[in-house]
């Protein structure tokens, strides 16, 4: 499909624009509900990396172009300065608040729409809160009712994340997890492990099986590791292409040698296909696991939270703040962008998601890139300085402005049209 030079879309997708606006102007209306002039673009599935307009209707995006008139729009936001990118996706959190029963990651989750949109993310994954036994009360609990786009890996454990369930071989039923998975196919991505603490392999075993039956991604959070369980064994022998290692900057499975070489079975692993994600968490990301890795040109390839009670108000904070971390380890922003949008949408295998097609839902991050003397603090509270730092202005999920910091959107006080409230009773 040919890519118009001057504006960055498809032929085809400029010829529907070019008849939807003539249609438009034979019928004598607007064309767009939202442009968002003046914005530094950074749409990596598109390749789109410079200054734009960007037309939004019914939900939708219309067009990408160098200039787009303001009388096409009934609104307008002036953006000159910001960078304008796919609504960011977090491919680790945890959001299946549940409070009463011990042990549970349920008691630390956090309401997605709490959270999400002021750090820029429209799309959440849950990443194994929930098992087979629960997923139907998360979902209509949580993920139905959500403003935000809540999406998850399943977790193999059939009560999902808990000190008990997720060492209970007995509960660990691939069958039931892939009958979950084909059930709720619009809302699960795949299977998750987390924490298991025995030196053999039925967490992992169990999830492929339930992977390969569904054809859905593994994600792994290794737990302990032993003399049969080990690093090399899972990324060389276990995990297949798609398959994801999550906590790659953790150092608690010997990510990193004692002669700070990052281990070779990090590289083997990427070879074969698997992906790397951050999941930062509150105790696994750490600046001396992550700088020597990044500094040996070990990048990860999905940057995500591991979002919960513990991480949100520590070295973790929120989604902007762990894509600013990986500016000030030297990695360029347009990928940082892109780990943050495109990259996990392929990972979870939800192409329509993670990018600015014309078409696409209008999920839309509109970010500052701040420059001045930060600090980062890591999951043991070790700072790191950098020079940047991201912040989210404006977030837009399925065309409405979900998320104004400073309200660019807004009319100001003195022109607002104001309209008597009955008062509450």
């Amino acid at each position: 499909m040919g890519i118009h030079p001057r504006d960055g879309v498809s032929r085809k997708s400029r010829r529907t624009t070019l008849a939807g606006l003539l249609a438009v102007a034979v019928l004598g209306a607007q064309p767009y509900d939202l442009v968002l002039q003046g914005g530094h673009v950074i749409d990596p599935k598109n390749q789109i990396d410079g200054v734009r307009d960007v037309a939004i209707a019914g939900g939708k995006i219309a067009r990408i172009a160098e200039r787009i008139p303001a009388s096409e729009a009934r609104q307008r936001i002036n953006v000159q300065g910001l960078y304008v990118t796919p609504g960011l996706i977090d491919m680790h959190v945890h959001v299946y608040l549940i409070t009463g029963q011990k042990g549970l990651v349920g008691e630390v989750s956090v309401l997605p729409d709490a959270f999400s949109f002021r750090s820029g993310v429209t799309t959440m994954v849950d990443a194994g809160t929930a098992g087979w036994r629960n997923f139907g009360d998360f979902r209509q609990r949580i993920i139905d009712r959500a403003r935000t786009r809540v999406l998850a890996f399943l977790n193999i454990g059939g009560v999902g994340m808990s000190s008990e369930g997720e060492n209970d071989v007995r509960d660990m039923d691939p069958e039931q997890a892939a009958r979950t998975a084909r059930a709720h196919r619009d809302v699960i991505v795949g299977f998750k492990v987390a924490h298991y603490d025995k030196d053999e392999w039925p967490d992992v075993d169990n999830a492929l099986a339930a992977g390969r039956a569904t054809g859905l991604p593994v994600m792994v959070d290794f737990g302990w590791t032993g003399q049969q369980r080990t690093l090399e064994t899972l990324l060389t022998g276990k995990l297949r292409p798609g398959d994801i290692y999550t906590h790659c900057y953790s150092g608690h499975r010997a990510e990193l040698l004692a002669d700070n070489r990052l281990n070779p079975a990090m590289w083997e692993g990427r070879k074969r296909g698997i992906l790397f994600d951050v999941g930062h968490g509150a105790a696994s990301f750490y600046w001396n696991i992550a700088v020597p890795a990044v500094e040996q040109g070990f990048y990860p390839d999905v940057i995500s939270t591991d979002l919960h009670g513990g991480s949100m108000n520590a070295g973790m904070k929120d989604m902007l703040n762990v894509m600013s971390k990986m500016l000030a380890l030297g990695i360029p922003l347009a990928d940082v962008i892109r780990m943050s949008t495109w990259a996990p949408a392929q990972a979870i295998r939800r192409p329509e998601l993670g990018h600015l097609d014309p078409g696409a839902v209008a999920d839309v991050a509109v970010l500052r890139l701040e420059r001045g003397s930060f600090g980062f603090l890591d999951a043991a509270g070790a700072r790191h300085p950098g020079d940047r730092r991201l912040v989210a202005e404006l977030t837009i999920r399925g065309g409405s402005i979900v998320w104004d910091l400073n309200g660019l959107a807004a009319a100001d006080w003195k022109t607002f049209p104001y309209r008597p409230r009955q008062r509450p009773k």
